[in-house]
């Protein structure tokens, strides 16, 4: 399984918590737990403080807690969650739950 990670910052607010989180998010794929082609991408929206992340999956998956999706979109299954003041090991714990989300049957 390959994932990937993306980013789209707008300010320097979560520079520092994304690039802790793409590099942890690199170290899933060692581990060999997945089956789902994923991608991951942190991003920010203008006039909003908070980090968004999108997950999208090659197949569907189950949504974990939190999260929102699935949307239909041709690259797959994509599920997306905001996070506020949250620091790093908090959102990794999440994004890897819905990374390694079990797939829809």
């Amino acid at each position: 399984m390959a994932i990937a990670t993306s980013h789209k910052l707008l300010t320097d607010s979560w520079t520092a918590a994304v690039a802790t989180l793409e590099t942890v998010v690199g170290s899933f794929e060692a581990d060999g737990a997945a089956t789902n082609d994923c991608q991951v991408a942190f991003f920010e929206i203008v006039r909003d403080d908070h980090l968004h992340v999108n997950v999208t999956h090659r197949y569907q998956t189950r949504t974990a807690h939190g999260w929102m999706g699935p949307a239909r979109l041709p690259q797959g299954f994509v599920h997306n969650r905001t996070f506020g003041s949250s620091q790093p090991l908090h959102i990794i714990r999440h994004v890897r739950e819905m990374v390694f989300a079990s797939r829809v049957a």
